[in-house]
């Protein structure tokens, strides 16, 4: 297949293309960059790429680019682990919610539409709670700015639907991998400084970084997944025994909490992501016969560190 994919120079962008590749399709690579996504993509077995610039926010020349792509693949986004200022904050939605309205309207403007959307979203959609499951089909949180922006996020997604394209929606959880949290959590725990953030007792959903683009990799191929998926693994933490479980791998303490007020020190309204958490369960994605390579965070871990 031709896909056609944003996002891609991200952790989890990145290891997808790649996965794209191994496979034997063609991938046109969306950026606000060449140069940086050449850079990215270096490697030999990268040479194939084709590279479209593109301002994901604006209409463009780069839209004629979606026509005879059987596919296309949107994971672009502004980080949300950092101070969400009011500025940061319009970058987080526009980012999201108008780049994707100019992704659906390039798929209409297609002469050669794309059969199939697999779009990003996250498990920000259910807001926290200490108590409660969450499944596909639970409502959204309301009052919540990270509701708000994947409630937008998928809603201009799902416009595509009106053009006779199928989407697949994929909330995202907390990516174990070679980046990401892990990377930001390992240099504590090496210096037996490690220990869990805040209360310790929020829900950790985590997912492995290749299960997750397994997830994303059968949404674009299977033609009966359509709609919502959650993109997390079977069994979430709490945040105190994810880090004992990281302790454990590294073979180091998980004894110094980091208080709440250190981390909304350095993130501001964006500590929520990492003090409060929600329990989410992938009910459809089982569904649909997906199976996890890493169901277990143990297991998770170990392969990444």
């Amino acid at each position: 297949m031709k896909i056609a994919v944003t996002g891609a120079t991200g952790f989890v962008g990145s290891r997808l293309v790649a996965r794209l590749v191994d496979e034997g399709h063609d991938v046109k690579v969306l950026t606000r960059s060449v140069e940086k996504a050449r850079k990215v993509f270096a490697a030999p077995k990268f040479k194939a790429l084709e590279y479209v610039a593109y301002k994901p926010t604006e209409s463009g020349a780069w839209q004629a680019e979606i026509s005879g792509c059987d596919g296309v693949i949107n994971l672009a986004g502004e980080p949300i682990s950092e101070r969400w200022s009011a500025e940061r904050k319009r970058r987080i939605i526009d980012s999201r919610q108008v780049g994707t309205q100019k992704l659906v309207e390039a798929i209409n403007q297609a002469e050669h539409k794309p059969s199939v959307l697999v779009s990003g979203s996250a498990i920000g959609y259910y807001g926290t709670s200490e108590s409660v499951r969450v499944f596909e089909t639970s409502e959204p949180a309301e009052n919540d700015f990270l509701s708000k922006v994947c409630q937008g996020w998928e809603a201009a997604a799902n416009k595509a639907k009106d053009m006779g394209v199928r989407v697949a929606i994929i909330r995202t959880g907390i990516v174990l991998g070679d980046g990401g949290a892990v990377a930001k959590m390992l240099p504590p725990f090496k210096l037996y400084a490690g220990g869990p953030i805040g209360s310790g007792r929020q829900w950790f959903s985590w997912i492995h970084i290749d299960d997750l683009v397994s997830i994303f990799l059968k949404a674009l191929l299977d033609s009966s997944m359509q709609g919502v998926y959650n993109g997390t693994a079977p069994n979430p933490l709490r945040m105190k025994d994810f880090c004992e479980t990281l302790g454990e791998v590294l073979d180091r303490p998980s004894w110094l909490p980091v208080p709440d007020f250190a981390i909304e020190a350095l993130l501001g309204d964006g500590a929520v992501v990492v003090l409060k958490g929600q329990k989410v369960l992938p009910e459809r994605t089982q569904a649909a016969g997906f199976a996890f390579e890493y169901d277990d965070a143990k297991a998770a871990l170990k392969n990444i560190v």
